[in-house]
């Protein structure tokens, strides 16, 4: 088995209960992990092969991009799109923050985390 972890992916988007946040927007931060069987890409050494992280890092971006309320819901959907179309991924995880959230005071970010055996 081997781990691949996508750190630090910086998506600008408009979640949030609030009017505002859907007119304004926001900065969010993604941490992304999968596991997946790397013993066949580490024999050929072909793409084709691994878990391919420019896949991954579309899926966070697209799904991002989608509005939504609650950061939960977004957590879910790259989830699941993983499970759809990443089919050697057995296990993924994703920390979704939002930077600057409009709660009041000084919070750098508040995060959610999601995480799922497939």
């Amino acid at each position: 088995m081997g781990i691949i972890i996508l750190e630090n992916i910086k998506i600008y988007s408009n979640h949030g209960c609030l009017d505002e946040e859907a007119r304004i927007g926001s900065d969010y931060l993604v941490d992304l992990e999968a596991h997946a069987d790397f013993s066949k890409a580490c024999e050929s050494d072909e793409l084709v092969d691994a878990l391919d992280y420019v896949s991954l890092n579309a899926i966070v971006k697209e799904e991002v991009g989608i509005r939504s309320k609650l950061l939960e819901h977004v957590c879910q959907r790259i989830l699941t799109r993983i499970s759809q179309e990443l089919t050697n991924v057995t296990y993924a995880k994703v920390k979704l923050s939002k930077l600057n959230p409009p709660i009041g005071g000084h919070v750098e970010k508040v995060s959610i985390i999601l995480e799922k055996h497939f």
